[in-house]
């Protein structure tokens, strides 16, 4: 006997939805650039050469989402009103 298997229909996000997943990856990506540039002050050796590239692959890529964010009319004002809404979820 063949076993059938349904098939889910993908349902696209919304616009809104969208926003908010860029927004949220934006701020994801400003923490981890915070992140990496603390970690610098303290690294040593071979570590100082790894924060060095992955400070400045996470500038590329949070300068890349902000200009897509810019790009989408997305304004300053929604990315803090996401991120207080974030940090009260919390």
């Amino acid at each position: 006997m063949d076993d059938y298997v349904e098939e889910v229909k993908i349902v696209d996000k919304t616009e809104k939805e969208k926003e908010i997943e860029l927004i949220m990856s934006i701020m994801k990506v400003k923490k981890e650039l915070e992140i990496a540039m603390k970690n610098f002050e303290y690294a040593e050796d071979d570590l100082i050469d790894y924060y060095t590239y992955h400070i400045k692959a996470t500038r590329a890529k949070f300068d890349y989402l902000v200009k897509k964010a810019k790009d989408q009319g997305l304004a300053l004002d929604m990315i803090k009103q996401i991120e207080i809404q974030f940090n009260r979820a919390i």
